[in-house]
């Protein structure tokens, strides 16, 4: 499976040879309702085959739908599905990622992929992870408001102090007494091992912290909340370097959480930055549109996109516009969205700005400040 988080920017807004395939549907976790998934999936792929006809040849078809086909096959990957599919494929690339949020169902053939849900993914500022700790092992999870799902582990990074460290280490919490010959615990033995304990703890929430910040937290750039026991968080506050790591904790043992309960408390803490985010980059693009620093005109933004003008671009999650930008006059020309080379305005507007070190934040519809679907501030 292809990480979403290791692809962007790169892949999604990069320069592939078209055909640009985009494809997308709602997914499901649990049975019965994830057996229809297959079934919709190989519907969506008939749709993007009929795109394909009307302009390129069979042979070529044939060659690039060899592995939807094998996937539509893949018993195991439909037995364990998220909550929703994005597949992005070209000529010698196909890229599958599971997602942690519904999208709808949609197709797309283009010259270039199809990515605003997945940039509504990787920029949202709902997005979080948890570094769910105990004094023998770590785990790190990454939701939204809407799921959590545990991180598949880092291929050579282990996960436990035994491993990390290279020594046994007692699994039970708290298991580090010593005791005399009549059951009583003896002080000088158990201050002695109690050292001894201290420094491996020590020595192993380091060692988290260092693979944490290297494979998780700076590929992805989010916020970092801490889940241990009470006892755990001053210590490995103490000797963490992750600038990402919040404040604000969840005093638990991870194991102690369903994962839903865990998610529920995650967002409680992440919900006030996300809202205030949002109201921050509404206020900001109401005050550069007052100065002339910023327009919600279309063919505007068009423009500017393409000169590397724009700073930062809100796009309303679910608005669609088929078309293309005509990239000579930065005219905006409407079409039909199973034209093959026809793909989503406003999609293409983000893919200009994120090529130019803009930033594009896909904004949900009650929280858009313009009723074009896009809202520019401009960098000069």
């Amino acid at each position: 499976m292809n990480s979403l988080t290791q692809d962007y920017p790169a892949i999604l807004s990069g320069d592939h040879e078209p055909p640009c395939l985009s494809l997308y549907q709602p997914t499901h976790r649990q049975h019965p309702d994830n057996t229809q998934d297959p079934i919709r999936f190989r519907n969506l792929v008939k749709k993007l085959e009929a795109s394909l006809r009307q302009k390129y040849p069979k042979r070529d078809i044939r060659l690039l739908m060899q592995p939807f086909e094998a996937l539509a096959k893949d018993q195991i990957f439909w037995n364990h599905t998220a909550d929703g599919l994005a597949i992005l494929s070209a000529p010698g690339l196909f890229r599958v990622y599971k997602l942690q949020r519904p999208v709808a169902e949609l197709v797309v053939v283009a010259d270039s992929f199809h990515t605003k849900p997945l940039m509504r993914i990787t920029q949202s500022a709902d997005r979080y992870q948890i570094l769910a700790l105990s004094r023998n092992a770590y785990k790190v999870f990454e939701g939204n408001r809407d799921a959590l799902d545990e991180m598949p582990p880092i291929e050579a990074v282990p996960q436990t102090a035994a491993e990390l460290l290279g020594k046994e280490t007692d699994a039970r919490e708290g298991a580090h007494r010593t005791y005399g010959p009549t059951g009583g615990a003896t002080g000088h033995g158990t201050d002695v091992k109690q050292d001894a304990v201290d420094r491996e703890t020590e020595q192993f929430f380091r060692a988290v912290d260092q693979a944490v910040l290297q494979h998780y937290s700076q590929p992805s750039g989010l916020r970092l909340i801490l889940a241990a026991l009470p006892e755990h968080h001053h210590r490995f506050r103490s000797i963490s370097r992750n600038p990402l790591l919040m404040k604000q904790a969840l005093d638990v043992h991870p194991d102690d959480l369903s994962l839903d309960a865990l998610r529920e408390r995650a967002w409680q803490l992440v919900q006030p930055y996300y809202l205030e985010r949002l109201d921050g980059l509404v206020e900001a693009f109401a005050a550069a549109a007052a100065k002339g620093q910023g327009t919600d005109e279309p063919g505007d933004i068009a423009t500017a996109a393409i000169a590397g003008r724009i700073a930062t671009l809100l796009i309303e999650a679910d608005r669609l516009i088929p078309g293309y930008i005509d990239v000579a006059s930065g005219e905006i020309i409407t079409n039909d969205l199973s034209n093959p080379e026809v793909d989503d305005v406003l999609d293409d507007l983000g893919v200009y700005v994120v090529k130019a070190g803009g930033e594009v934040v896909i904004v949900p519809t009650e929280r858009m400040p313009t009723r074009t679907g896009a809202a520019a501030i401009y960098r000069f």
